[in-house]
């Protein structure tokens, strides 16, 4: 059911039956290193290219979830997936050989929660009993694709945040009162915000208007206060994208300077690792969801999240034709069951 202008209400709250997450080194060594299942020494993960290794930590995510569920992989309906690359290679190569549909998806950054209010859309409709969201992202490949090589040594921006290594995955499936987990009950789907921001330094200021309309949006649809939720996360707004998300709505008399906290923000120790404005990429939301804060919600150290990803839809081609960053958000609001 719709309600307000873009606001998806799920009537039978599918459930996250359970989360997995595989990360790279450089996130192996932040402080959430603790709620990650799998954490990976080696950034080509064995391969011998950063793409090769991208696809296989989609992989190890789903076969890890897989096995924590426990599941078969022919119980599972269908796959939403996507990363970074071109055409969504990572996720291609990593799915082919499984023998389970799939639904390729493409929302930059905010690729993880487009594909779990996919999944939860389907479940709900009753069309599948049992959906896996997943995305991925890898610094390597993403460096190459989006800006420059690494050999080349560049030096990085103080707005400038650092793409995630990993993958995360959620097993979406249709409620029963077997299994007590968090369920999702709403999901506001975003539109392009455009600012006219041109810098791919800065992907924060670009992507926090889009967050700022979705989170606005959801509010009004569902007349909620943003006190409702006991945290409010952002994907990979970083550090200069959470402060200017924060004024936005401060603006329109709303305060999320208490409950708002940023996936970017809390997967490196921005000092001591050195990471300037923080987090992003596709596994930033992914890993930091189906590792930290579905612990959160598991425990019942929280009860209510609204998990908002942001994804800048710019290419190298735009950029280098002199096209803004246009952006986008998703919102899912995920709830424990009492």
């Amino acid at each position: 059911m719709k309600i307000g202008e873009q606001t998806l209400v799920f009537e039978k709250k599918p459930k996250i039956l359970n989360t997995a997450s595989i990360v790279g080194p450089k996130e192996s060594e932040g402080p959430l290193s603790i709620f990650f299942d799998h954490k990976i020494e080696d950034e080509l993960f064995g391969e011998e290219s950063f793409e090769k290794a991208e696809s296989k930590f989609t992989q190890a995510a789903i076969d890890a979830l897989l096995t924590k569920a426990p599941l078969d992989k022919y119980m599972v309906d269908c796959i939403f997936a996507g990363d970074l690359l071109n055409q969504c290679i990572a996720t291609g190569y990593a799915i082919r050989d499984s023998n389970i549909p799939l639904f390729g998806l493409y929302g930059a950054c905010s690729t993880f929660v487009e594909a779990l209010i996919l999944a939860s859309s389907f479940v709900n409709a009753g069309y599948y009993k049992r959906c896996i969201a997943t995305a991925s992202s890898h610094f390597g490949s993403a460096e190459r694709q989006f800006r420059l090589p690494l050999q080349q040594g560049s030096q990085r921006t103080p707005t400038q945040q650092w793409t995630v290594t990993g993958a995360g995955a959620a097993l979406v499936t249709h409620n029963n009162d077997r299994y007590k987990s968090p369920v999702v009950t709403h999901a506001t789907v975003g539109k392009i915000v455009d600012m006219g921001i041109k810098d791919v330094a800065n992907m924060g200021a670009a992507m926090a208007p889009a967050a700022f309309d979705t989170i606005l949006t959801h509010l009004e649809d569902t007349k909620r206060k943003a006190d409702y939720y006991d945290l409010i996360i952002t994907g990979d707004l970083g550090k200069m994208g959470s402060e200017i998300l924060i004024e936005l709505l401060q603006a329109k008399g709303i305060n999320i300077s208490t409950n708002h906290n940023d996936c970017g923000m809390l997967i490196y120790d921005l000092v001591s690792q050195d990471m300037h404005a923080g987090g992003s990429g596709c596994a930033c939301c992914a890993t930091v969801f189906s590792g930290y804060v579905y612990d959160l919600l598991k425990s019942k150290k929280i009860k209510n999240v609204l998990l908002v990803a942001t994804g800048a839809l710019m290419s190298p081609v735009s950029l280098g034709q002199g096209e803004s960053i246009p952006s986008i958000a998703h919102a899912v609001a995920i709830e424990t069951e009492v």
